[in-house]
């Protein structure tokens, strides 16, 4: 059954085509957040917990916190649109959920037409009366020779002046009904518009855009931006797993549009004079969105053997500024996958760049990198890991021969008998891609769910997003591209979305994505 057309606030919501819209301003919605606006509708005033939104609205099919707390944040960005200064949809209430607080209205019945009856129209039925009324009482005739006879009752008949009286003021209170009518429905609608002067955008103080501000002046420009994808992909997962922030990574994502995040970490490589020559630095800035204050100022000058040291230091910092101490698992899962030389890092850093890109022929230069790595550093653990994650996505691109694909599998089961590997999101990983390669979508959900529950980045909801299509459940597939796509929006993540494992359309899977792609372009 089509779901009917509801007010909130000064939206017109309209689910059956996922829009709402004001005077002069309309906004297509995912569908998962028209529901979700759907469902607060029906509930207003009512304080909604997390589970009570996942089990009416995701049907709890994803079962992490911080696709609600996004999918609120992006609901949030779209209600502001059109400039309400002041206006609060969605309340947060600390400790116990979300509350609609704006109005809502459903649609009523429709009035039924007030006939007037006969005797109220002017017509046929008064006509009779108007001829009585207008035929005037006959003399009496007095004949001469005899006397006059008694007077005959006249007939009792309304005045002609009454009835045209009554007629006017029957079509003056009608016409003065319609006036008001028109000048209520002109009020209405004037006081439905946006203010014409107001631009400000509502930031999020939780939401963290981390930016590589362009340039090419430094000699070592290609490995020194592997260094910083790397950290700052390093930075989004673990805020986005261990903390209250939503981080964006926009590293790959060089769009100018406009950003409602309270927070930018801006990352720039600058030329300075260092002592007698000038030297490339790391320029590291945290941005206040809302007053444009400089919450964290810090330059790095990176060499083959510190970016352990630089990576560190940075990590303590933001832990300071943005008053968020790291949970002990996340420091020994650190301790466990980082190196301790720092030419090895530098290196990883570089591989790990091409397997974010995705492609074929990055994905061959991975597996070499990554080869020689282990042979210069045999305890790098997480070298091994990523190295079996990219012949493995080789091997669904080409399918290796029996026996490389048995080599294959036991190094899987051999990483799974390192101590604290059944702890990190990488391992769950290489094994649900090679169920997906074998179509065996069921038991890849569930490790893609562990892997998720052990860290939220880009790479867990692309694979989600695979599933989610193997299955046939091409809206929950939507859902979990665009969740990817927000953590890391970029030409990367839509190539993984595009051609990992098997060719997705984005027209018809993902339409919102591809309409938003096309209007940045």
């Amino acid at each position: 059954m089509q779901q009917p057309v509801f007010r909130v606030g000064a939206w017109l919501v309209t689910p059956a085509i996922n829009q709402i819209s004001k005077p002069g301003h309309t906004e297509t919605l995912e569908p998962r957040l028209i529901d979700l606006l759907t469902f607060f509708a029906h509930h207003p005033d009512v304080v909604l917990s997390r589970d009570e939104l996942i089990d009416n609205v995701w049907k709890r099919n994803i079962v992490t916190s911080h696709v609600v707390t996004q999918s609120i944040s992006e609901l949030r960005k779209s209600l502001k649109c059109g400039g309400e200064e002041g206006q609060e949809y969605i309340v947060t209430v600390p400790k116990r959920g979300y509350k609609l607080s704006a109005t809502v209205v459903w649609p009523e019945e429709e009035p039924e037409d007030t006939a007037l009856s006969e005797e109220e129209v002017p017509g046929r039925a008064g006509e009779e009366d108007a001829l009585l009324a207008d035929t005037e009482p006959v003399d009496q005739i007095v004949m001469p020779s005899t006397p006059a006879l008694p007077e005959k009752p006249q007939p009792v008949g309304i005045p002609a002046r009454v009835l045209r009286r009554a007629r006017f003021w029957v079509w003056a209170v009608f016409f003065a009904a319609l006036a008001t009518c028109v000048i209520l429905i002109g009020l209405a609608t004037w006081s439905m518009r946006p203010p014409v002067t107001s631009n400000k955008l509502l930031l999020n103080p939780r939401d963290i855009d981390i930016r590589l501000v362009n340039g090419t002046s430094c000699s070592n420009w290609s490995s020194q931006r592997s260094c910083v994808v790397g950290i700052s992909e390093l930075i989004s997962s673990s805020l986005n797993t261990w903390s209250t922030f939503l981080v964006h990574d926009k590293t790959d994502f060089n769009i100018n549009n406009p950003s409602t995040s309270g927070k930018s970490l801006n990352i720039e490589f600058v030329n300075q004079r260092h002592y007698r020559s000038q030297q490339c630095f790391m320029s590291v800035k945290l941005i206040d969105n809302a007053d444009r204050s400089v919450m964290l100022d810090k330059r790095y000058f990176i060499t083959r053997d510190n970016q352990i040291e630089i990576q560190n230091d940075l990590l303590n910092n933001l832990s300071v500024v943005l008053q968020q101490p790291w949970p002990d698992v996340m420091e020994a899962r650190l301790r466990q996958n980082v190196p301790s030389q720092g030419q090895a890092l530098q290196s990883y850093f570089m591989a790990h760049q091409l397997v974010i890109d995705g492609d074929a022929e990055s994905l061959a230069k991975a597996s070499k990198m990554f080869s020689d790595i282990i042979k210069l550093y045999p305890d790098f653990t997480f070298a091994h890991s990523e190295k079996l994650l990219v012949d493995m996505l080789r091997h669904s691109q080409q399918p290796l021969s029996d026996a490389a694909l048995a080599d294959l599998h036991q190094q899987i089961d051999d990483l799974g008998k390192i101590p604290g590997m059944d702890n990190n999101a990488i391992y769950y990983q290489i094994r649900a891609v090679d169920l997906i390669v074998q179509g065996k979508s069921d038991d890849a959900y569930g490790l893609i769910n562990k892997s998720i529950d052990l860290e939220m980045s880009w790479l867990n909801y692309v694979l989600l997003g695979k599933v989610y299509e193997m299955k046939g459940e091409n809206r929950l597939a939507a859902d979990a591209y665009i969740t990817a796509f927000n953590l890391r929006p970029g030409n990367n993540t839509l190539y993984w979305i595009k051609n990992s494992f098997f060719q997705t359309s984005i027209a018809n899977v993902v339409p919102w994505l591809d309409n938003f792609i096309s209007e940045t372009e």
